[in-house]
């Protein structure tokens, strides 16, 4: 210590420069570094969501998730744990790996596994959605889409087709499915006694819309200096077109789809609800992902408000409901606070208690110094570089 003291004093030029280096490296680093109340938690975590509607708990964990589970302890590796749940219709199972375990390798391998399960499971399950989990991936901020006008369908489609793309623009935003309104459907709805009187079934109605209700590519053809091109489309373009699907011919009656089955539009139970005043409106929430800065998304959020605006109906209002952010200013506000306090206090107890400006100078001077000493290497240790120069050979799997 001593040693420090009696360079500082010889070589006061040295210092002044290096404390100038600390200033402008503090600087730099407050300006790159992400601002947020809560550090990056890196917990290497891969789910795996199956759907298969209509299956029971009990047997969506017999025949789909626990043959994943057993094929994903055999081929994945450096797997720490799993936790699964098994719901109505849908299971979710939580593959905790090892610490240090690259988190694309083993999405990767997951995805892999589950691609070859779909062989032995029961019929038309869907591949499951494969999804690394983030801890550090909160919501930051929430929009509430409400009209006087619009029909609660209609508000969940702007929210799916044009607030959700959209926002998914933003730097380090995660945008969730909107909350609120109701999905949109052609639903046909059978008549059971129209079906027996015709002699029909409800496969035979499927079959009908299946075979009646397809795209596919004829090509071009080319006359003279004109290439023309082919388009064979039989899909229905209208809920009356679909009524007027023809199910059976007998002799030379046809009947349709609107003689056993009714045609409108609908779509699945409503199973969340969001209220404005009384009437039903839509949220979509945004996430940071983990390395973003909560001010730096909620910011570029509300820079794409008016944007988003503009190409709404003009009946549709888009407005803040939850901004993280005014948390995370508070907070750094009340550290800048205390920072400030303490250097004052300090410089005053120096001042009384010794009676040398240039002590109290030094102390006030040595304070911010030290905090920007912190935050460079805080910087450093986010950027990994302070990482790779310590441990520049860490072994595969191995954690800090």
């Amino acid at each position: 210590m001593n040693a420090i003291v009696v360079t500082a004093l010889r070589r006061p030029l040295t210092f002044v420069v290096l404390s100038i280096l600390i200033v402008m490296l503090g600087i730099l680093s407050i300006l790159r570094t992400p601002t947020d109340v809560f550090p990056n938690i890196k917990i290497p975590v891969v789910a795996a969501v199956w759907t298969y509607p209509g299956l029971l708990p009990q047997e969506f964990a017999g025949r789909i998730t626990y043959n994943f589970e057993l094929a994903v302890t055999t081929t994945v590796q450096n797997i720490e744990h799993m936790e699964s749940n098994s719901y109505y219709g849908r299971s979710i199972v939580d593959i905790y790996f090892q610490p240090g375990t690259p988190i694309g390798e083993a999405e990767a391998e997951v995805t892999a596994i589950s691609q070859t399960v779909l062989l032995g499971l029961p019929p038309m399950v869907p591949a499951p959605m494969i999804m690394a989990l983030n801890p550090s991936q909160v919501p930051v901020i929430a929009l509430q889409i409400t009209s006087d006008k619009q029909t609660p369908s209609d508000l969940f489609k702007l929210g799916v087709i044009t607030v959700r793309p959209l926002l998914a623009t933003v730097p380090g935003a995660v945008v969730a499915h909107p909350n609120g309104g109701m999905d949109s459907f052609v639903m046909v709805s059978m008549n059971q006694a129209e079906l027996r009187a015709h002699h029909l079934a409800a496969a035979d109605v499927q079959a009908a819309l299946r075979k009646q209700n397809i795209v596919l590519p004829a090509g071009d053809q080319k006359i003279d200096a004109t290439d023309w091109m082919v388009q064979t489309n039989a899909a229905p373009q209208s809920m009356e077109d679909i009524a007027n699907i023809p199910v059976k011919r007998v002799g030379n009656a046809v009947i349709y789809v609107r003689d056993v089955a009714d045609v409108y539009r609908g779509g699945h139970p409503q199973t969340n609800l969001v209220l404005v005043k009384g009437r039903q409106a839509v949220e979509v929430i945004t996430q940071k992902g983990g390395t973003a800065s909560t001010l730096d998304v909620v910011a570029a959020t509300k820079a794409l408000l008016p944007r988003l605006r503009r190409i709404l109906p003009p009946d549709v209002h888009v407005s803040i409901l939850e901004d993280a952010s005014v948390m995370v200013k508070d907070q750094i506000k009340d550290v800048v606070q205390e920072m400030i306090t303490a250097a004052f206090l300090t410089g005053i107890v120096v001042l009384l208690f010794l009676g040398s400006w240039r002590s109290t100078v030094i102390i006030a001077t040595s304070i911010p110094l030290a905090i920007l000493c912190a935050l460079i290497g805080l910087a450093l240790v986010l950027s990994g570089l302070f990482t790779q120069f310590l441990w520049p050979a860490m072994p595969h799997g191995a954690s800090l």
